[in-house]
């Protein structure tokens, strides 16, 4: 089922895309165990995917190499299926274009960061995407449908 203009995808979309995703870039993801982007990446990397820290002036997180942008991640590791993003929703739209350029599967926006605009154009070149909610704590009924 195509996604369209904004939309969130379906659930069966979204267990399909999880269940084929191999990397996963997390875009803000911290080095403080503390943090919930590292909590939710520690739980994606326990589960089997690859993640790839995205944060400038970090040089690995969870025994990743970190990168400081989208496109230098994709240049090092290859395709990234999902990015899941720990931004404030007004940074949100900066990172439209280079997901535009990488072309990820699926982007997620965690809890509390929405950006519908975004999330516009990127569902209108045929990126679907997730706003405002928490990858880890819907996965596990995601993947198992």
């Amino acid at each position: 089922m195509p996604i369209t203009h904004g939309a969130a995808p379906d659930r069966a979309t979204l267990s399909r895309l999880l269940r084929e995703a191999r990397t996963i870039a997390v875009v803000g993801l911290s080095p403080n165990p503390a943090r919930p982007s590292h909590e939710v990446a520690s739980y994606l990397q326990d589960a089997g995917y690859r993640i790839v820290p995205v944060r400038p002036a970090v040089e690995s997180v969870l025994g990743e190499r970190a990168y400081p942008d989208l496109e230098s991640a994709a240049r090092a590791v290859g395709a990234i299926d999902v990015v899941n993003v720990f931004r404030r929703s007004e940074f949100v739209a900066a990172l439209a274009e280079p997901l535009l350029a990488i072309r990820p599967s699926l982007v997620w926006l965690q809890m509390g960061i929405r950006d519908p605009e975004t999330a516009r154009r990127l569902t209108d070149a045929g990126i679907p995407v997730v706003m405002d909610r928490c990858l880890m704590a819907e996965h596990p009924s995601l993947v198992s449908d």
